[in-house]
């Protein structure tokens, strides 16, 4: 087994800008670029290895010729397929109000993984915001009549956000990325997402953008959040560089680390790693690494080595 690298899928929605272009130096016709998937095997975007023995592959053919537990650990073993997605996303305009369902729900009604996610602010202007659930509990009712009444932005919490904010977004949480913020998302494995308002924008049709308010109002929790808006961990020295947990829980565990010069990670018989370059540059296995490089290290793999002056993220399930 080595370590493969990943072609990212883009996503071209009507919010998206020019940054992952221009920041990331990510070469695509896609305009304007939304979204990159630099994890994913769902079916509305799959990665594909460069080079090595499998390029031109998708990573879920590499994982079904070289055996799922093998693959991806035996963590692996209690998701029904490839646990998460993890995507940067450029919002240059506002993103709609919404809602991601359960595990029940999706299941029930999408036939797919309900999604919890987390943001990781990557940059954002001074004047970003972002929505995080509501200021105060309120009903299922009161939070249809305040989209009927086009009041929903009286009820809900709208936080200023900079960078290293983390947000830890339960499924059934209202949300929406403000524009002018850059965002590294790590989420499960799923595409489901129910418009809560759209600020009357029109899609490529020339019609407004589709509303899904019954399903919204039936999955979310008309609550404030939970979560406080920072990483679950505080930023700790390590040979050669730093590391910050920035979430832990039952469907993925994500670490931010800033290599100094050289440190070294493992992937043991648990799981894969992913490794998300940030900013920087260095090297891996031999492989040279950017900003925007997307890496994938099977479960197994043991220790490697991460050299040069990089920020990345490792998420492991």
């Amino acid at each position: 087994m080595e370590i493969l690298e990943l072609k990212p899928v883009f996503k071209d929605y009507i919010w998206g800008g020019t940054r992952l272009k221009d920041d990331f130096g990510f070469e695509t016709d896609v305009d304007p670029v939304a979204e990159g998937w630099m994890l994913s095997c769902h079916k509305d975007g799959k990665n594909t290895i460069i080079g090595g023995k499998d390029d031109g592959k998708t990573l879920e053919e590499y994982i079904e010729e070289n055996g799922r537990a093998k693959v991806l650990g035996t963590n692996a073993e209690k998701f029904p397929y490839f646990p998460v997605l993890i995507k940067l996303i450029d919002a240059k305009d506002n993103l709609s109000i919404q809602v991601h369902p359960d595990n029940e729900y999706a299941a029930r009604v999408e036939g797919e993984f309900g999604k919890t996610e987390i943001w990781y602010v990557l940059d954002a202007t001074d004047e970003a915001t972002l929505v995080y659930g509501f200021k105060d509990k309120i009903s299922s009712e009161e939070f249809k009549a305040a989209i009927e009444n086009n009041t929903l932005m009286d009820v809900l919490n709208v936080v200023n956000v900079k960078k290293g904010d983390l947000f830890f977004i339960e499924a059934g949480t209202v949300h929406a990325i403000g524009k002018g913020t850059l965002i590294a998302e790590i989420q499960q494995n799923s595409n489901s997402t129910y418009r809560v308002y759209d600020y009357g924008r029109i899609g490529k049709d020339g019609k407004p953008r589709e509303l899904h308010i019954k399903k919204a109002v039936d999955v979310s929790k008309t609550e404030p959040a939970k979560y406080e808006i920072k990483p679950f961990g505080e930023k700790e020295k390590i040979e050669g560089g730093a590391r910050q947990l920035l979430t832990e829980c039952d469907l993925f565990t994500v670490w931010h680390y800033d290599v100094e010069n050289k440190i070294t990670l493992n992937a043991d018989e648990s799981s894969f790693n992913h490794i998300l370059v940030i900013a920087g540059e260095g090297e891996i296995g031999g492989k040279a690494i950017k900003k925007g490089g997307s890496l994938f290290v099977p479960a197994g793999f043991g220790d490697y080595e991460i050299s040069g002056k990089c920020e990345i993220i490792i998420t492991k399930i």
